[in-house]
């Protein structure tokens, strides 16, 4: 279902005032976030502070790690962490529809904050909190990824407070749940289109690098190198979304549609089918692991209707990671990993037709 306006562009805002001290300056942009996050769900991001030489290293260690050979990349499997971390080969992520899962085209690595295996929330059984893996064949990956993935995270920070004057609350109110936020960056690997066939892993070709969705957490800080992202429009329309030169593309995510109460949006997006190679580099910005994400008061219309579920923010993440990745599938098979007891219901399963 599309949600928003017909709109035929993604909006771009300077958000350079929100890494000062002018509150006027601060509000102002806030104001233009809030209509792009109202209207699209989407927007580009200039003035965020990150340095093109942190972005160009990230992208090199990518590169050099994603052309390593199959058996080497897998040492780091996903599979091989508890945290959820490390490297994800094409078909273990997917959507099904039937018998056949439907497979997207792309390889990714997957990191998050990088805790130590004696942590006191890894120790407890937090899946999605722990230690990163880190391939030890690319000279200054963990230095180089780690850097960026830690300037992406107070960029994030910074548009949570831009985001919490948008909607008119005081500045800091989403810090309360921003201690350790499991929020995850993906580098992610688009071949080239002649070199990937579906069948010879037991699969159906989606005819995508990425299906249709929606992102779970509250908003996405993307870095792409190519063409070949598309958001939908309240109309149906498929809207290209290409990069910009020194801008991230942000999108709302399920989490803040949520606490808003549909006042921002999570908009459906894709990546189409391209013939070259591709890099992308999404962060996913969540909340703390046990933070109750519903509605806040403040947007509910007394009398009204209940349309968002409550739910825990971690136990969410790791029931939708579960239904989608196939390790995770295997050890619940195997009675080693169980859905959280507050997702079994699947009223917390919106978004799924989006992604489907």
């Amino acid at each position: 279902m599309a949600k928003g306006t017909a709109f035929d562009r993604i909006p771009l805002v300077d958000v350079a005032p929100l890494l000062g001290d002018d509150m006027e300056a601060k509000k102002a942009v806030a104001r233009e976030m809030e209509k792009a996050a109202s209207e699209v769900g989407f927007l580009y991001v200039t003035g965020h502070g990150i340095a093109p030489e942190m972005i160009e290293r990230l992208q090199a260690k990518a590169a050099a790690f994603f052309a390593l050979p199959d058996d080497v990349k897998k040492k780091y499997y996903i599979g091989n962490s508890r945290a959820h971390r490390g490297y994800v080969p094409t078909g273990e992520e997917n959507f099904y529809s039937g018998d056949v899962p439907s497979v997207d085209k792309k390889e990714a690595y997957d990191l998050s904050i990088d805790l130590a295996e004696d942590d006191p929330d890894h120790i407890k059984g937090y899946r999605l909190l722990g230690p990163n893996q880190w391939p030890a064949e690319v000279d200054g990956f963990k230095e180089d990824v780690y850097a960026y993935y830690e300037a992406a995270i107070s960029l994030g920070r910074a548009l949570f407070r831009g985001f919490a004057l948008a909607l008119g609350l005081e500045e800091t109110y989403f810090d309360r749940y921003l201690t350790r936020p499991p929020s995850q960056l993906r580098l992610v690997h688009y071949p080239e289109a002649e070199s990937f066939d579906a069948s010879a892993i037991g699969g159906s070709d989606s005819n995508f690098g990425i299906s249709p969705h929606t992102d779970y957490e509250c908003f996405t800080i993307l870095h792409v190198t190519a063409p070949g992202l598309e958001v939908v429009n309240a109309d149906g329309q498929w809207i290209d979304a290409p990069p910009v030169p020194g801008a991230f593309v942000i999108n709302i995510g399920d989490m803040l549609e949520a606490m808003t109460n549909g006042r921002f949006i999570a908009t459906a997006h894709r990546v189409r089918k391209v013939p070259y190679e591709r890099f992308s580099f999404p962060l996913f910005c969540s909340v703390d692991y046990d933070t109750v994400v519903e509605p806040l008061p403040q947007f509910i219309e007394p009398g009204a209707a209940r349309t968002y579920p409550t739910y825990v923010a971690g136990d969410h993440l790791l029931a939708q990671t579960m239904r989608t990745f196939a390790y995770l599938r295997k050890l619940e098979k195997a009675g080693l990993l169980a859905i959280p007891e507050s997702e079994k219901t699947g009223e917390t399963f919106f978004g799924r037709k989006e992604r489907a």
